[in-house]
């Protein structure tokens, strides 16, 4: 298992962004949450297998349409299982 904080920049509020993560998440298995932060970034947390995360960066980095990703900022941190599905946090 492995569990990743991302930071991510650009274009991601007002596009989608939080629903197209939702629903990566979901069909990778990853469990967490994300949310948008006052600075205009957008916050993840998730964790699953590293095979499916590594999968979930990349889709991340594309984005939805009308997105535009400029940087993620990866923070590894241990994973604890504490979460039991993906959510988005408003």
């Amino acid at each position: 298992m492995r569990r990743v904080h991302l930071y991510i920049s650009g274009i991601v509020q007002g596009v989608f962004f939080r629903d197209f993560t939702r629903r990566q998440a979901k069909a990778l298995g990853i469990k967490g949450w994300v949310r948008n932060l006052s600075d205009g970034r957008v916050e993840v947390v998730g964790e699953g297998e590293e095979e499916k995360i590594k999968e979930f960066l990349q889709r991340l980095h594309k984005g939805p349409p009308g997105a535009k990703v400029t940087d993620i900022e990866i923070i590894y941190e241990e994973p604890n299982g504490e979460f039991f599905d993906f959510n988005i946090i408003y």
